[in-house]
């Protein structure tokens, strides 16, 4: 639509925000199936080399994809500096959050990564002056009691994995944020390129420099295909997503993972489900819709 078309303008914008919320829920379904092979990997294969061989299967389709439709130069972003600083953002992001996903059941990091609506906002007040109402606030702190009724500290001995969900998370807010700005800058194939090659040599001597590289067999590469697949369908529909609805129409269906992330605990690796990780959950995306109101 051009902006000559004020009129059209409540009409598009309605059915723009229910195509990226439709986009949406697709991204976050596809992003937990991929973090349910990861985790699957992980139980095998260290961490860092888990994302490492998804990244580049992620990157090698890529190239594969552009390559025959014609589109290598749209992998070239227009403004590298701000999509290589998001890159790098979520390149940290992904490596601290496989990291939790071998430590952690999947429901308690999904849990910590719900926090993510709660930091754009808080991120946002802090680095870009955004006001916050008080019923925003109120938000906010709901969503940490969330967590704390989830994860019951006391109880459950909180350790690394928990750490490294939380810092995942806030760097997945501060990504959302430079998002924002991107979007309108750059392709879909820019973003998500510019992602994966930032990636792949961060995460090769991550895993260098801390566990090593480990042998894999047949049923870990195909595991891995597939993971990475799902990755890269992930990150290219969530920034498709962002395109074409507005932050605060998109952020909230992050939600629906707790859904997967259970299916998944429950039908790969046993994990039971706890009335707990539920109740902080229902917390947690009350609080979310008031940060968003």
């Amino acid at each position: 639509m051009s902006a000559d078309q004020p009129m059209n303008l409540p009409a598009d914008a309605g059915r723009s925000n229910t195509r990226a919320a439709g986009i949406a829920v697709s991204a976050f379904a596809v992003f937990s199936g991929a973090d349910a092979l990861v985790k699957l990997l992980a139980a095998d294969l260290p961490a860092p080399q888990v994302t490492l061989v998804t990244t580049v299967v992620g990157l090698v389709l890529l190239l594969v994809y552009a390559s025959v439709r014609g589109r290598l130069r749209s992998l070239v972003p227009r403004h590298p500096g701000l999509a290589v600083t998001r890159a790098l953002l979520l390149g940290a992001d992904t490596i601290l959050i496989h990291y939790a996903f071998q430590l952690l059941p999947l429901s308690d990091v999904y849990l910590i990564a719900f926090l993510a609506p709660i930091m754009v906002a808080v991120l946002s007040f802090l680095l870009l002056g955004e006001r916050l109402s008080r019923i925003a606030w109120l938000g906010v702190v709901l969503g940490f009691a969330g967590v704390a009724v989830a994860l019951r500290p006391g109880a459950v001995e909180l350790g690394i994995g928990h750490a490294a969900a939380f810092a995942s998370t806030v760097l997945f807010a501060l990504s959302l944020i430079l998002l924002r700005r991107a979007k309108a800058a750059e392709s879909d194939e820019a973003l998500v390129a510019t992602l994966l090659v930032v990636m792949t040599p961060l995460t090769l001597v991550t895993a260098l420099g801390s566990t090593g590289l480990s042998a894999m067999d047949l049923d870990h590469v195909l595991i891995a295909v597939v993971a990475g697949t799902l990755g890269l369908g992930g990150h290219a529909l969530l920034v498709r997503a962002f395109r074409a609805g507005e932050a605060s129409v998109v952020a909230p269906f992050q939600y629906s993972q707790i859904i997967w992330g259970c299916l998944y605990g429950a039908l790969l690796f046993a994990a039971p489900i706890d009335p707990y990780t539920i109740a902080g959950a229902v917390i947690i995306i009350f609080s979310g819709w008031l940060v968003l109101k």
